[in-house]
């Protein structure tokens, strides 16, 4: 088994080499690739030095059986036919593909085998906020038909990257210094704020992200449930939270949601408001699972609920994922060369 991260250096990049060695991926050969400005630096995978090779249009990836991308949507639609022409299954972290029909849109907990039917040989990788909602629908899904989902995010520096997560720090330490404030990787000052825009906005009013969630929700559960969003960046610098309501077909009680929730594989129910027990992202930052709590009866529908999640948007909303879905593969002999 033969290994590619392309976008090595990255947040993701450098979290698929910590998820591959926790998990004991099964590889034989490893090899990473970068941008001209990454192209040199080294990084240690279970004791081995490897250094990063500049990705270019050759045949690289001749040898290669799993490529994981994230370097970009740009990266990955120039490279793509490089990256496959041998065979080779690419898991792309970015939006490049996500919404092509013959591209299927994965996270094992809900449609893991849709990974088996890739006719161009990439399987898209979802938004994190997609992936950290779905993880907890699907269960919910199971219990009875969700109708609509109302969802507003509250997500991390960390969903903008390295630089990003980077640029909060310095500003507090800016602004404890009374200096001025750098801004560059938010549309304003995110130290000491809350920012209602993640993304571009549409001609709908919503944004791409926003817009990520409605569309990628339904294909993912191949339902025909509604999503309607409001995503945030807040000045937490690692893990994405999210208030959920949804509408289900039949009125769902707390008490089943619960018990689906905790048996469900990727979840973790923290769920004791009366001892002020529910997920935060200073404690769910670099863990696996997605963390759900105040499950409640919505008090404006009878057929609703309202839960709050949270989790770690670098691991379960991006590398994490997509090693589970190699993971699928493997286990399933799904890699056809």
């Amino acid at each position: 088994m033969k290994v590619a991260i392309v976008g090595a250096s990255g947040a993701v990049g450098q979290e698929f080499l910590r998820v591959l060695e926790e998990r004991d991926f099964p590889l034989d050969e490893l090899v990473l690739f970068g941008s001209q400005r990454s192209a040199g630096n080294k990084y240690t995978f279970k004791g081995k030095e490897y250094e990063v090779k500049l990705l270019q249009h050759n045949d690289d990836f001749k040898d290669v059986d799993i490529a994981f991308t994230s370097a970009g949507a740009g990266v990955s639609k120039e490279f793509a036919e490089d990256i496959t022409r041998h065979g080779a299954v690419m898991i792309d972290n970015s939006s490049a593909f996500r919404m092509d029909d013959d591209v299927p849109l994965v996270v094992p907990e809900c449609n893991a085998a849709d990974a088996l039917d890739r006719p161009r040989g990439i399987i898209a990788n979802p938004n994190c906020t997609t992936i950290m909602m779905v993880v907890a629908l699907q269960p919910l899904e199971n219990l009875s038909h969700i109708k609509r989902i109302h969802i507003a995010s509250y997500q991390s520096a960390s969903g903008a990257g390295a630089a990003a997560m980077d640029e909060l720090q310095q500003q507090y330490a800016e602004i404890m210094e009374d200096k001025p404030v750098t801004v560059k990787k938010f549309p304003h000052q995110l130290a000491y704020n809350v920012i209602p825009q993640i993304d571009v906005f549409q001609p709908n009013g919503y944004t791409k992200e926003e817009m990520k969630m409605f569309n990628e929700t339904r294909k993912i559960m191949h339902s025909d449930v509604k999503c309607s969003a409001m995503c945030v960046r807040v000045s937490s610098l690692r893990a994405h939270s999210e208030s959920v309501w949804i509408e289900t077909e039949r009125p769902v009680t707390v008490e089943e949601a619960q018990a689906a929730l905790a048996a469900a594989p990727g979840v973790t129910l923290r769920d004791d408001p009366s001892n002020l027990v529910y997920p935060m992202p200073l404690e769910t930052a670099g863990t696996d699972d997605i963390y759900v709590g105040r499950v409640r009866k919505d008090l404006a529908d009878e057929n609703g609920l309202t839960f709050w999640l949270s989790g770690d948007q670098i691991r379960k909303g991006a590398a994490l994922n997509a090693v589970q879905i190699a993971e699928y593969l493997v286990k399933v002999n799904g890699i056809r060369r």
